[in-house]
């Protein structure tokens, strides 16, 4: 990949020898994305700027490849972020998760590859977000993991499996973990792309309670296993005196690492964010604080030995996964440069810490938080709560948060939350009965922010984050034998929220449509356990989706705007004629790109404009002010995170894009003759 540095010496060069003069000389030279979020950093940054403010609306179709013919079925929800290298792209796709090659100019298919798993069972289906990369100058390696936990190493120029690297390229994660689980029915997997620094591939896991999510390092070049952590401690290792009660450390399984990594080889660490334990919003069967849950962890990329560890919740009980990788970042402070981490998360905090030993940037004090009533539950009496940068999402709900659009719309929306707990971001989940549904938990199961992770720019130390603003619902009830279970997931048959709301879910606006027909009385309609909207429309007010700056040098927030139209069912609501009604945003699960003067980001939702078109934007903002200075229509939604790369003399932008019609991925570049494919003796 071209060096940062490189590529402004080399256009500042350019400037200086004037318009004839840089005519004269060669284009801007191609440059590579070699990770999921282009950098070890995860940064999710480039400096090209030949896509800028003034042009941005002039985006034309490059090529489009379209996944419908991958697999038995449709792919609607596409997450996939390619990587490019030497002018080919590589990325997962398909209801099979098959690793395709393209040509990064044109999208032609150069080469596929794909596995038949038969009846063996994964618990992450869909293509997963990409691939990983590897050269050691001569030989190039592409590895992914299959949706059934299979890891490949192929040759990056032909798609053939390595010879060298495990059983004729091929690794059964399901081995050699430390654990013994069914070879067919074990129910473990990964979304994420497999990391690969230096010589090592770093795997994670996205297990079920029957298995440990533990994190193991590979040789790149034979397969070998060369450490393992666990994530929830064996007796004798560090932090097993955590889980209080004997046996419980044993007995747990979850506590994967599911989301992507970053890593400092200069360091030699790795940075691990792992998930919560079983039941996610139950914690009954594991008291204590119970390492290493919520926890961002630091590993030799060598040995895999825990260098350090931060917590960021104790005894999670609201399913806040670490579900992004933590970005690096230099950034100054108090007259020095601290080498930190800066971790986004689900609960809406940034937590930033100096990545050499954990210990926080800004103070991050641990506030008493409220008990709950929930019989046999553990609870921390205090959580960290960080003192900078402030939140970037939507934390807790009061009567204040709830829709008010009309009168009638507030007196339904406070009649529907009489019958939940509304309260602070680490209100615990409550026992719920016939008159308490359980409580309101905002950000969502989902957060806050997701898998896309944020982006940021080195030269402005300002970081990018993408927030979903939307209702959960949480609680816990006690069953006729008397057993605790977590109250989550859809509500019993004949309990359904009529107006689209879930039990332990969200009343999703995914697509721009409401889950049902509105009927003109059903403002009357009982309320029913999961109901947390009002006729589809949220029974929080917007905005649902939003973009914050934060800065790093100063820990405090830039700016703030709304990302996403206001959704159809919204805009034309019965109950909405004649009120005037903000842009709204969107909810969903997006990342941001950040290029020299822009911050990209894909709509979510479906809107229909001014022409009558049903779609959505790829729209960019100013980086400095969050105003918004172009938008290229999409026919699909964004559902993988945009990336950039320069070829030939032309910068293109490609994301997923997905709809019940299928998936894309979809490359954007200004108008002009697009380069020619490239012969296949000279890729």
């Amino acid at each position: 990949m071209i060096d940062r540095r490189d590529f402004l010496a080399t256009t500042s060069a350019l400037a200086l020898l004037g318009p004839a003069s840089a005519k004269a000389q060669t284009a801007p030279r191609d440059t590579d994305w070699l990770h999921y979020a282009n950098d070890l950093s995860s940064t999710r940054y480039s400096p090209l700027d030949q896509i800028n403010a003034a042009n941005f609306n002039k985006l034309e179709l490059a090529w489009r490849f379209s996944t419908n013919a991958l697999g038995p079925r449709l792919d609607a929800d596409y997450q996939s972020t390619p990587l490019v290298v030497k002018g080919r792209i590589y990325v997962t796709a398909g209801f099979r998760r098959d690793v395709v090659c393209l040509d990064a100019g044109t999208g032609e298919l150069l080469w596929m590859h794909t596995y038949d798993e038969g009846e063996r069972i994964g618990s992450r289906g869909g293509p997963g977000l990409g691939v990983g990369y590897w050269t050691d100058g001569a030989s190039e390696r592409i590895v992914y993991v299959t949706r059934s936990y299979n890891m490949f190493s192929l040759d990056a120029k032909t798609g053939l499996p390595d010879p060298n690297f495990g059983d004729s390229g091929r690794i059964d994660l399901r081995q050699n973990d430390d654990q013994v689980m069914d070879a067919t029915k074990g129910i473990i997997g990964l979304h994420a792309p497999p990391f690969v620094v230096k010589d090592t591939i770093v795997v994670g896991a996205a297990p079920t309670e029957e298995s440990k999510g533990y994190v193991r390092g590979f040789d790149i070049k034979t397969g070998k296993r060369k450490w393992i952590f666990h994530t929830i401690p064996n007796k004798g290792e560090f932090g097993y005196e955590t889980w209080t009660t004997p046996g419980q450390a044993e007995a747990s399984g979850n506590m994967g690492a599911w989301a992507p990594m970053s890593a400092d080889p200069e360091l030699g660490m790795v940075y691990v964010g792992i998930e919560s334990p079983p039941t996610d919003l139950l914690g009954v069967t594991r008291t204590g604080p119970h390492l290493f849950a919520e926890s961002l962890v630091a590993l030799d990329i060598e040995t895999g030995e825990r260098k350090w560890h931060y917590q960021m919740i104790h005894h999670g009980i609201w399913d806040r996964d670490v579900s992004c990788a933590g970005v690096i970042c230099d950034i100054p402070h108090n007259g020095k440069i601290i080498k930190a981490i800066a971790q986004p998360t689900k609960q809406g905090f940034v937590y930033v810490l100096d990545r050499t030993n954990g210990k926080p940037v800004w103070p991050i004090p641990e506030k008493k938080v409220a008990k709950g009533d929930v019989p046999g539950e553990w609870y921390s009496p205090t959580q960290p709560i960080p003192s900078a940068p402030p939140p970037f999402a939507k934390q807790g709900i009061a009567a204040n948060d709830l829709v008010d659009w009309t009168p009638q719309i507030k007196a339904r929306a406070l009649e529907i939350a009489s019958h939940y707990h509304m309260g602070t971001l680490y209100d615990p989940p409550p026992l719920t009965s016939d008159k308490l549904f359980g409580a309101l938990c905002v950000p969502g199961l989902q957060g806050g922010i997701n898998w896309p992770g944020a982006s940021y720019d080195p030269e402005t130390n300002m970081l990018y984050l993408f927030a979903k603003n939307q209702l959960g619902v949480i609680g816990a009830r006690v069953t006729k034998d008397g057993k605790v279970v977590q109250a989550g997931g859809p509500p019993p048959p004949g309990s359904a929220d009529p107006n689209g709301g879930t039990f332990g879910g969200v009343a999703s606006l995914k697509g721009g449509a409401p889950p049902f027909r509105s009927r003109p009385d059903s403002l009357n309609d009982p309320i029913v356990p999961g109901m947390i909207s009002i006729e589809g429309i949220p029974l929080m007010k917007p905005p649902y989706g939003t973009i914050t700056a934060l800065d790093l040098s100063k820990g405090t927030m830039a700016w703030q705007i709304v990302h996403g139209e206001t959704p159809d069912h919204i805009k034309n609501h019965r109950l909405l004629k004649g009120v005037t009604v903000p842009r709204t945003g969107q909810t969903g699960i997006l990342g941001t790109l950040t290029t020299k003067s822009l911050v990209i980001c894909g709509d979510c939702g479906l809107f229909t404009d001014e022409k009558g078109r049903k779609g959505a934007r790829l729209r960019a903002y100013d980086k400095t002010t969050g105003e918004q200075k172009g938008a290229v229509f999409m026919d699909k939604v964004q559902t993988g995170a945009t990336m950039t790369y320069m070829l030939k003399g032309k910068q293109y932008l490609v994301c997923a894009q997905g709809s019940s019609y299928g998936a894309d991925l979809v490359a954007y570049c200004l108008p002009g003759e697009a380069p020619a494919a490239v012969r296949p003796e000279e890729r």
